[in-house]
């Protein structure tokens, strides 16, 4: 993955991934993105009323709507950021699919690669009498993700062991003394993990919290 400059290592997603993003050949680029949002689109889809196997094709058909929109794709602040952006599409797919079943299977139309933006657009736009519950739901999903998302990519950054003393010591509900007799390490090990692994912790929400909102 080709790494971002040294003078801008915060750099929103609009302006960096999102730009990576048009190029439906870059797979690492893809890959960050399905792997950081893929659990959020599931469990939203799975907390509107869907079935396991149901929640997964909604992800994967926002994916793939996803894949279509991005090349044509430009930000605008104006409409707000690309968490709001990411739930309306979500809670479009989503819409899109409880629509299909209603309708016995056959699905709403969706506009072929090629055609104007409009067909897209209106899908983004399906009324929803469930939207304000959804949203509820999302926001409190993606608050979720983002501290999971910080938590798994911290495994590249810390040793397996002070992820764990981080993960025991962090809630509170043990004792640091605990924690070092669970583990058998020191109390010294676990109070510098916590504050090594913490700071590093902290650093990486943010860093996801400027990338999205």
């Amino acid at each position: 993955m080709t790494s971002e400059p040294r003078s801008a290592p915060f750099l929103p997603t609009r302006q960096s991934l999102l730009a990576r993003l048009r190029d439906c050949q870059d797979q690492d680029g893809w890959r960050e993105f399905f792997d950081t949002y893929w659990r959020l689109i599931y469990n939203v889809a799975r907390k509107s009323g869907l079935a396991d196997l149901a929640a997964q094709e909604v992800v994967q058909n926002t994916f793939i709507y996803l894949s279509r929109r991005m090349p044509n794709f430009r930000y605008d602040p104006a409409r707000g950021s690309f968490k709001s952006w990411l739930r309306v599409v979500t809670r479009s797919r989503i819409s899109v699919y409880h629509r299909t079943e209603k309708a016995g299977g056959v699905l709403f139309r969706e506009p072929f690669p090629g055609e104007t933006g409009e067909g897209e657009s209106a899908l983004e736009q399906l009324p929803d009498p469930a939207a304000d519950a959804l949203d509820e739901v999302w926001q409190r999903e993606w608050e979720e993700n983002i501290l999971n998302t910080a938590f798994r990519r911290l495994r590249s950054k810390v040793s397996a062991q002070q992820l764990l003393i981080f993960r025991l010591a962090t809630p509170g509900d043990l004792p640091l003394t605990q924690v070092a007799r669970k583990l058998d390490v020191s109390l010294a090990q676990v109070y510098l993990a916590r504050h090594r692994v913490g700071r590093l912790f902290k650093a990486e929400v943010q860093r996801l919290r400027q990338e999205t909102e």
